[in-house]
């Protein structure tokens, strides 16, 4: 029930352990402290009915059964990576092993738009794009980061600093910071002005996937046995350690939009919630029948959508009720994101397409 099947992910030798300079450290406290996020305006529970605003993200789409409106099919291996433009207008796609390219896609008529035939030499593992829209960040199982200016989707620099596969990517919402997990570690990058800021910790485990809250203030980290780490942004000190999360890789993390839950999935065949406050476990989603391979939270934080070998599946979030699976993909689904709008879904597999799903 549980065929596992070759991972994607070249694990790299760990090299040597070195020590964060004096100098480093003292740069990341002083950066670090300068962009320290303000917390996103709260909006009270209790709202006089004639001050609601509706917002722009629809939180009305409805999720239990959306019709998939384009397939696309111009990536020559597996899809690793998805991200949409903050307008929602395009989709960014990243390919794996002998496809180091990614491609843009209007969501509206599903044509590519663009495309950077040689963004790394190897997987493209993961992609995010700044808050303004103007800068796409992807990295590698080369060891490196590569910054492009989406205005004319050409080369700005490379983050160089990691000596292994970077396997996972995460941004301020403010966009100044950019921080990168890999099988060496965490380091965190200046994004305006596009230099090295502090390495978070080295040798870790095997760093898989991050995520940060909505506030900008904690950093989410989860490696390959299972540990998930919570981590202050503004310090770079260790918040909080839950050291058998699960009981294999930690594949994907996401924080919903109020930023009380932090959402993970696994190779274990499970997706947690966990309350951010407290770290203590919420509830526990079971229906995949192997990895867990990505989870996507729509804006409006109703539905979660998982991927792994059987399809697709959408959740709704407060209650846990499993409310469809999807079946638009021949293999395994390895990619999946929501549109900033939340009115589209964008998944991506084994089997080299990308599906562009609207919600009803």
């Amino acid at each position: 029930m549980n065929n596992s099947h070759n991972s994607q992910i070249k694990k790299a030798n760990r090299p040597d352990s070195q020590m964060t300079s004096a100098k480093n450290f003292m740069m990341f406290m002083s950066v670090a402290g300068a962009v320290a996020i303000a917390p996103l305006i709260r909006i009270p529970s209790a709202i006089p009915a004639q001050a609601q605003i509706i917002p722009v993200a629809q939180p009305t789409t409805s999720f239990a059964n959306p019709q998939l409106i384009y397939t696309l099919t111009e990536h020559l291996g597996t899809i690793t990576s998805l991200a949409f433009t903050p307008d929602s207008r395009t989709l960014v796609s990243g390919g794996s092993q002998n496809d180091g390219v990614i491609r843009l896609w209007d969501t509206t008529t599903g044509k590519r738009t663009g495309i950077i035939s040689r963004a790394h030499k190897t997987a493209v593992e993961s992609m995010i794009i700044s808050p303004d829209g103007q800068t796409l960040a992807s990295c590698s199982d080369d060891n490196t980061i590569n910054l492009w200016n989406l205005k004319n989707n050409k080369f700005t620099r490379s983050f160089v600093g990691h000596t292994s596969n970077v396997l996972s990517l995460a941004v301020t919402p403010n966009g100044k910071v950019l921080v990168s997990g890999a099988l060496d570690g965490i380091r965190m990058w200046d994004l305006l002005q596009q230099r090295p800021l502090a390495t978070l910790t080295r040798f870790d485990n095997l760093i898989y996937t991050l995520a940060i809250s909505p506030d900008g203030q904690t950093l989410a980290s989860g490696d390959n046995i299972g540990v998930i780490k919570l981590w202050d942004l503004g310090t770079g000190k260790l918040i909080r350690t839950v050291p058998a999360a699960h009981s294999n890789t930690v594949t994907k993390l996401a924080f919903t939009p109020d930023g009380n839950t932090l959402i993970s999935a696994s190779r274990d065949r499970t997706i947690k919630l966990w309350n951010v406050t407290t770290g203590e476990l919420v509830s526990t989603l079971t229906g995949h029948n192997s990895w867990v391979n990505a989870i996507a939270i729509n804006p409006n934080g109703q539905t979660l959508a998982s991927a792994g070998r059987d399809g697709i599946k959408l959740w709704n979030l407060p209650s846990g009720e499993l409310l469809n699976t999807l079946y638009g993909h021949t293999d395994w689904v390895s990619a999946i994101a929501f549109s900033p709008d939340g009115t589209k879904l964008a998944s991506g597999g084994f089997d080299r397409r990308v599906n562009i799903w609207q919600g009803l």
